[in-house]
């Protein structure tokens, strides 16, 4: 189970009594949203093997008739959910690869499974030649054999590999410029799609006679299949013309390196083959699963505030938009709630998932969800017995070394105490650097797991 590292400090600075037992509610709840997003865990309650036979979420699979069995895969969750599967197969792996995070090959044990280590959020070397190996090992199979591919959020950076007349420095610009642009997650993976030669179904292409179990855990939101790392084992049934579109929608066209420009316009005009479709052969011999999403975590979460004897609400796990807009949107809920018991009468919990997008204007540093948290203080600034936290379940909000952030009514009076102005903080999108002086953020470290992320607020 993931802790919250520093939930001492969280829990100290705290003058009310009432405020600290409402903190103290929250990180329980927080953690409980971590421990069942568990990837290991998940894989195991998901996946059952009785004698010969596996079964997987209603799929029954007759090992005896299966020749070999690889294990492939890719994402900031594959390295548990490796482990897991080598546990459960045992000797039946023939053999396997997943990529993993830098830093983290050396957290998983398994005798039958390699792990590759490759960069996020932005792709590097080490991402191509994963996607190499990758490919190698799943072209390997044969007609009577099952490719077992792991996938969760992480791997469209981590495995990358350009499609020809496209550099890695290419697609590093392009996905730098996605990520600040504002662009959803399903945007930015429409544009990888059609510029990879291994997203976008054309792993399942390599695979091909072989058979498919596609495992995922969704980091995106209502579990798109094929916007889950791009959809490497999944039809595409987007286009050229939709990456083009989304480049300039966000005014990145003409900031797009040309080789990438080319191959969209090329592609746009049918001179370059679409990415694999619905009615393509090889995706009859492709199973694609979720096993895990932002909704258990969510629920798991409303589960601990129901056990704290708060009224709860599972507000959505669809939570989009602008993270500044939304944060304000969450205090004024949490404001209602106070004042007319509406949509929940308190002590009441509210639990809400999914994942926002920041459009980067200034020169700070800071993640969705702590800026989600800067601008929620911002409006529920004065009020009491309010209590908000905001977090990312992988551990890493942004390009920092925290979760999320936590606030209450008192955070603002604080931080003006300390000289800080919270409102020219989250104009220059600086959220770490404001909830680092007040000591609020929520450090847990890399989880080995993403589902999107969650907030958690309390009127008590």
């Amino acid at each position: 189970m993931s802790k919250i590292k520093n939930r001492r400090q969280l829990l100290s600075d705290v003058h009310s009594p009432r405020n600290r037992k409402a903190r103290r509610i929250v990180l329980n709840a927080v953690e409980k949203a971590l421990e069942a997003a568990d990837p290991k865990k998940t894989v195991k309650s998901k996946v059952a093997r009785t004698g010969s036979l596996l079964a997987v979420d209603g799929i029954l699979l007759d090992l005896a008739r299966i020749k070999k069995i690889y294990v492939i895969g890719g994402g900031k969750a594959s390295g548990p959910m490796a482990e897991a599967l080598e546990e459960i197969l045992g000797e039946r792996v023939e053999d396997g690869l997943v990529v993993v995070p830098k830093g983290t090959a050396n957290k998983y044990k398994a005798e039958r499974i390699r792990f590759h280590e490759a960069s996020h959020p932005i792709p590097d070397e080490s991402s191509i030649e994963g996607a190499r190996r990758l490919l190698a090992l799943a072209g390997r199979a044969e007609k009577k054999d099952l490719v077992i591919c792991l996938i969760s959020g992480g791997g469209s950076s981590l495995i990358a590999l350009p499609r020809e007349g496209v550099t890695l420095g290419d697609k590093q610009i392009m996905t730098d410029l996605l990520l600040k642009s504002g662009a959803t997650i399903n945007e930015i993976n429409t544009v990888r799609k059609h510029i990879s030669g291994f997203k976008g179904g054309r792993l399942a292409e390599v695979v091909y006679p072989g058979a498919i179990l596609s495992l995922l855990l969704s980091d995106v939101i209502g579990d798109p299949l094929e916007v889950i790392a791009s959809g490497p084992t999944v039809p595409d049934s987007t286009s050229f013309a939709d990456a083009l579109c989304i480049l300039e929608r966000y005014g990145l066209w003409e900031r797009t390196p040309e080789p990438i420009r080319r191959v969209l316009s090329d592609g746009s005009q049918g001179l370059i083959p679409e990415t694999p479709k619905s009615n393509n052969r090889v995706f009859k011999r492709v199973h694609n699963v979720v096993i895990g999403n932002n909704r258990m975590a969510c629920s798991a979460a409303t589960a601990e505030l129901q056990r704290a004897g708060l009224n709860t609400l599972f507000l959505t796990s669809f939570l989009e938009g602008e993270a500044r807009s939304v944060g304000v949107a969450l205090a004024a809920l949490a404001r209602e709630t106070l004042t007319s018991a509406n949509p929940v009468r308190p002590p009441a919990g509210i639990v809400a998932g999914g994942e926002t997008t920041v459009t980067v204007i200034g020169k700070g540093i800071g993640g969705r969800n702590q800026e989600i948290a800067l601008a929620a203080a911002l409006k529920a600034d004065g009020l009491d017995r309010v209590v908000l936290a905001s977090f990312s379940t992988d551990g890493v909000d942004g390009p920092t070394v925290a979760a999320g952030a936590i606030i209450d009514g008192q955070t603002i009076t604080r931080s003006r105490k300390l000289g800080l102005d919270a409102r020219q903080f989250l104009k220059n999108n600086d959220s770490y650097s404001f909830f680092a002086e007040l000591g609020d953020l929520i450090e847990t470290g890399p989880t080995g797991t993403n589902v999107n992320d969650v907030t958690i607020i309390t009127v008590i």
